[in-house]
């Protein structure tokens, strides 16, 4: 199962353009090595990494909500089900056949019915002991000839259902009327003649002359008058009661208030169901129909997805469910943040303005061509991370790069770029719980949690005119997360300044940081636009000075 298994390249969540196009990238160049590389994401497309990926007509890269342990990691697909109109006799066969202690049952559309155990088998057997009353049980005149291999004497409907219980007759008349009841299915043996007489007065459903027996015409005559089926087995009374039984259909006796799990449910979730129940198997369904089987000897914790991180290196920034997975390669560009492996691992981090220009360089060291399409994103990512290369995290490597993937792209560098910004910025029908949460991102600097957003604007007006919302929006992400502080970086991208608005505390580690007054909850920070560059690394200092 393990080389099934793709690698998904990743980048953080709340992803920004970097993230996205990264991993398309990435994934792209890692396929071109004979990978199985898949780009994937934690959360929605913004607007403007929307714009890039329409620009350049390319997919968003697939959702994946968390590396957890799921029932479809374990499932194991399902080769042998039964109907619940199959027979007992069937699937007694089956079971035999395959081994097995318990089948799936389904209808004719394939969609989960219930569930037969080997158990459920044995006690319809033991109940064989006595002849089964067959009524209600869905049994047909034409199952009952096929499982005891009759030959039809006399014909009727043989759709018509049993209405009654197997008979087996060998004692005098007076026996007869006594031990025979309507709907009956009556097995006799030849040379019975008043016996057969007598029984085809009782409106019987079927009688069954055993050990391919003789029959008189008379007998014939009167069992067509009475619209009785007559048929001739070969096999002895007992024998053909007993199979007879086993034509009852597997939907009588199948569990119907059976469990089942769903593909995308936790593992987690489930173990706890599984030991307090004693079933061996259990039904994996989509929309109600069956698609495999979680065995109870198979529940052991799968072999981790493996990820490439990219644009990222700190578990609170990674994917929910990171310590589940095998990470085996991290590209970025940002500072080392306590990210632990089982092993080691091929890391590349490089102190640029982007992780987009790390991945372009590769594959020109690795001599692998890059399309338009993937220039243009590597592009589009560059020119995001860096601000049009007006953030001082901007290098020249970064716009040499830059340059390079343009004339592969086949645009205007400066002309698209600025189209691309203005489709991202401003926050359109964004609420401000949405703004709030805008490219977040969570640090530890010491003994503080810190969450810090940013949004690019052209313009204060429109975002600062919600302070106040804002502000409540993020004291509530605050404390739904057990933070400390929450920051929201809004950044002027014309006038290359940020407005940042901060809530929690301390609010004298934002004064320290940036040698402003920090009593409200806003300060202006002309010539601030990077995160990684001007706000993180204040107050990391800030906080080790406090802490001295």
């Amino acid at each position: 199962m393990s080389s099934m298994k793709p690698i998904y390249v990743i980048g953080h969540r709340n992803p920004d353009t970097d993230t996205i196009c990264s991993a398309i990238a990435y994934a792209a160049l890692k396929r071109a090595g004979g990978e199985d590389a898949v780009a994937a994401r934690t959360g929605p497309v913004n607007a403007e990494t929307k714009y890039a990926l329409e620009y350049f007509g390319a997919e968003a890269p697939m959702f994946l909500s968390d590396l957890y342990p799921r029932v479809k990691d374990i499932m194991l697909t399902n080769d042998t089900v039964v109907r619940e109109t199959d027979t007992l006799h069937y699937l007694g066969e089956v079971m035999q056949k395959n081994a097995l202690r318990s089948v799936p049952v389904t209808d004719a559309e394939g969609i989960l019915a219930g569930i037969v155990t080997v158990s459920d088998l044995a006690q319809r057997y033991f109940e064989e002991i006595n002849m089964q009353n067959l009524d209600k049980a869905g049994v047909t005149l034409r199952a009952v000839i096929s499982i005891t291999e009759s030959k039809v004497l006399v014909p009727e409907d043989e759709k018509a259902l049993v209405q009654g219980t197997v008979r087996i007759v060998s004692g005098s008349r007076h026996t007869v009327e006594k031990l025979i009841h309507p709907g009956d299915v009556v097995l006799v043996g030849e040379g019975r003649y008043e016996s057969m007489m007598e029984i085809l007065q009782h409106n019987i459903s079927c009688l069954i002359i055993t050990d391919e027996g003789k029959v008189a015409d008379d007998v014939l005559k009167k069992a067509k008058k009475n619209h009785i089926l007559v048929a001739r087995t070969p096999y002895d009374a007992y024998t053909a009661a007993r199979l007879i039984n086993q034509c009852v259909p597997v939907g009588y006796i199948m569990k119907k208030n059976m469990i089942s799990f769903e593909m995308q449910q936790l593992l987690s979730d489930i173990k706890g169901t599984i030991a307090s129940t004693n079933f061996r198997n259990y039904p994996v369904v989509e929309n109600g129909r069956l698609i495999g089987l979680v065995s109870r000897d198979n529940l052991m914790v799968p072999e981790p997805e493996r990820v490439i991180l990219v644009d990222h290196n700190e578990r609170g920034q990674a994917i929910e469910g990171i310590e589940n997975a095998r990470i085996v390669e991290i590209i970025d560009h940002h500072r080392l943040g306590g990210m632990q492996t089982g092993e080691p691992i091929y890391i590349r981090e490089e102190p640029v303005g982007c992780t987009a220009t790390i991945i372009a360089n590769m594959y020109w060291q690795n001599e692998v061509e890059i399309s338009p399409t993937i220039a243009g994103l590597l592009l589009s990512a560059i020119i995001s991370d860096t601000v049009l290369f007006k953030s001082p995290t901007c290098t020249a490597y970064d716009t040499k790069t830059a340059e390079r993937l343009a004339a592969l792209a086949g645009v205007k560098m400066v002309q698209y770029g600025m189209d691309m910004l203005k489709a991202g910025s401003g926050i359109g029908t964004m609420s401000p719980m949405e703004i709030a949460k805008k490219d977040m991102k969570e640090f530890q600097f010491g003994d503080y949690h810190v969450l810090i957003s940013q949004i690019s604007v052209m313009g204060y007006e429109e975002v600062m005119k919600l302070k106040e919302q804002l502000l409540e929006s993020m004291t509530a992400v605050c404390e739904q997360k057990g933070f400390d502080l929450s920051l929201l970086m809004v950044t002027n991208i014309l006038e290359e300044s940020t407005e940042l608005l901060y809530v929690g505390s301390p609010k004298t580690l934002i004064g320290d940081a940036f040698q402003k007054n920090a009593a409200g909850n806003a300060i202006f920070l002309p010539g601030v636009m990077s995160r990684k560059k001007q706000i993180v690394p204040p107050l990391s200092e800030a906080v080790r000075q406090l802490q001295l």
